[in-house]
């Protein structure tokens, strides 16, 4: 890892007298010469490598490129952001905008780190060349995945991996990732959603950026002391030289900037990051590519290149023409590059409701789409259900895998509510390396009686002035099966189809004993409700008890009162 470090910063270090005086004055005026770590706990040396996994990137490698001595005669701060300038002080339109966000966003929920924005614009020079030079898309995230070499141990540190190659692709060994190069252990502790898309992506430079302010914002401290700044950089990567790499940058930026388009920003002149060779021409982290082979040397005193010292055999011209025409090579089609996934959307969805132990009458239905807009088809798109519910899919699954159809689409199977009510949410999880989520809300309500009704038929009679032998006993029933916890209103009426509060006849008495002839009752288990006892006055004839649901089911039971038979 050292070593690593080493070989990069010679490199860096001696592209230029320019650079190798910037590193001279840095060392004399800008960074301490022994900063120190945070905490009682880190007593590792400065310059020296902690344990594996305690920084922020995991000690993965970073760019060496230094800014030059001066920026050209520009007099911009951080406040004063010039317009035009040097190209090593542009930075990309939607990096230096994710920048400002992160400082402005900690600014309002913690002051005291007073983290400066240009900060966050060193760290992502050295990190990434600053999303290799803006190649991010409209929402800010990168076209394709930054990363940093496997930490297998070998030149690197050995950091097996945490995410299950989730965020990094690598099932064996964990690796830096995104615009800050996070390693996916560091990231799932500080991970950010500043974009509000609703994930948390290392490859977002907004959501980058604000996980990495407030990683360095760790702690009480206050990034506007020298000593509390170089521990915070430290923290990020254990090295001293990659402090005084980012204090570089650090000044250099607050000396001036300016934006440029995205996609337009310098690329680091060091990209080797990788513990082998990469073939001639291929692609390497960090977004440049390793230089083709060296053209073979001119031969001395002119032009062109050395001959052949051994001269070819003489041959001798044909002296027939041949006898067939020449064949030509046969030729490979092209082939149709494979599609990749792009996104998923709603694909006609309706409201997801239902009544407790009852089948949803909506299914979750989306599309996916791939990275030109086109239908994709054989896409995996994992339905999952989320929150405190017994809602099962059918099978009683509550996580199912399908796959999209040849338009795109893909239906999640039929949902079963349970006796949970309450609200949850359904997730459709469609991609691999760059996975998109859609949710879509969910609720279960209880269920309420459609029916009231006697749990027995024996007529109801009493004598005048005395009571009602038989109590009066109904059920609340749904759709057959019994409800409880539903309240009922009985009420003495005068008349079934204009009701009204009966001032004589059968009454109940409440708890002084005076008679009254209206109550609130509540259904118990099952449904099921037992009247209080039900008096007669003097006055003989037939009258009526009225029961009402609050969902407006309604019985009407027939009180008779007549006097005993002689």
């Amino acid at each position: 890892m050292a070593a690593q470090f080493g070989r990069r910063l010679r490199r860096g270090a001696t592209t230029t007298a320019v650079a190798a005086a910037a590193v001279a004055a840095l060392s004399a005026s800008q960074a301490p010469a022994a900063p120190q770590p945070d905490g009682a706990d880190d007593r590792t040396a400065a310059g020296a490598t902690p344990p594996d996994g305690s920084a922020a990137t995991g000690n993965s490698p970073y760019y060496t490129d230094l800014p030059p001595l001066s920026t050209g005669g520009e007099t911009g701060t951080s406040a004063d952001v010039p317009a035009t300038g040097s190209a090593e002080a542009g930075i990309p339109a939607s990096v230096l905008a994710a920048y400002k966000k992160a400082q402005q966003e900690i600014a309002g929920t913690d002051a005291a780190c007073r983290l400066p924005w240009q900060l966050l614009a060193a760290i992502g020079k050295v990190e990434s060349g600053q999303a290799r030079g803006g190649k991010v898309d409209a929402d800010g995230t990168t076209f394709s995945p930054i990363l940093g070499p496997a930490l297998n141990g070998q030149g690197f540190a050995l950091i097996k991996d945490t995410d299950g190659g989730a965020y990094d692709g690598d099932s064996t060994h964990d690796r830096a990732v995104g615009p800050m190069q996070f390693i996916p252990s560091t990231w799932a502790t500080w991970g950010q959603d500043a974009n509000g898309d609703g994930r948390k992506d290392p490859n977002n430079i907004y959501d980058a950026a604000l996980a990495a302010g407030r990683y360095l914002c760790a702690g009480p401290r206050d990034l506007s002391l020298a000593a509390d700044l170089d521990r915070a950089v430290l923290s990020y990567n254990h090295s001293t030289e990659y402090l005084r790499t980012v204090r570089s940058w650090f000044d250099y930026y607050k000396r001036g900037t300016h934006e440029v388009p995205d996609g337009t920003g310098v690329l680091p002149a060091d990209t080797d990051t990788s513990t082998s060779s990469p073939s001639p021409g291929s692609s390497v982290p960090g977004g440049g590519t390793t230089p083709s082979p060296e053209p073979t040397p001119p031969k001395p005193g002119g032009g062109g290149t050395a001959p052949d010292p051994t001269p070819p055999p003489a041959t001798k011209p044909p002296t027939t023409p041949p006898t067939s025409p020449p064949t030509t090579p046969p030729t490979t089609p092209p082939t149709t590059p494979p599609r990749t996934f792009g996104s998923v959307e709603n694909a006609g969805t309706g409201p997801l409701t239902a009544t407790a132990g009852e089948a949803f009458t909506e299914r979750v239905r989306v599309r996916t789409r791939d990275t030109l807009g086109a239908p994709l088809a054989k896409a995996s798109v994992t339905f999952a259900l989320v929150g405190d519910t017994d809602t099962r899919f059918a099978g009683g699954k509550s996580t199912v895998t399908l796959a999209t159809g040849a338009d795109g689409t893909v239906t999640a199977p039929a949902l079963t509510a349970g006796e949970k009510t309450g609200a949850f949410k359904v997730t459709a999880v469609a991609g691999t390396t760059k996975p998109r989520t859609l949710t879509f809300d969910a609720s279960v309500e209880a269920r309420v009686a459609d029916t009231i009704a006697r749990t027995g038929e024996t007529a109801l009679t009493a004598a005048p002035g005395g009571e009602f032998a038989e109590r009066v006993e109904v059920r609340t029933t749904y759709k057959g099966t019994g409800v409880a916890a539903t309240a009922v209103t009985a009420t003495m009426i005068t008349d079934a189809e204009t009701p009204a509060e009966n001032d004589k006849g059968p009454y109940f008495e409440d708890a002084d004993g005076n008679p009254v002839r209206t109550l609130e009752l509540t259904a118990g288990a099952g449904g099921l409700l037992t009247l209080p006892e039900i008096f007669a006055d003097g006055a003989e004839g037939t009258y009526k008890l009225r029961l009402t649901t609050e969902s407006g089911a309604t019985l009407t039971v027939e009180l008779k009162v007549e006097a005993p038979a002689a």
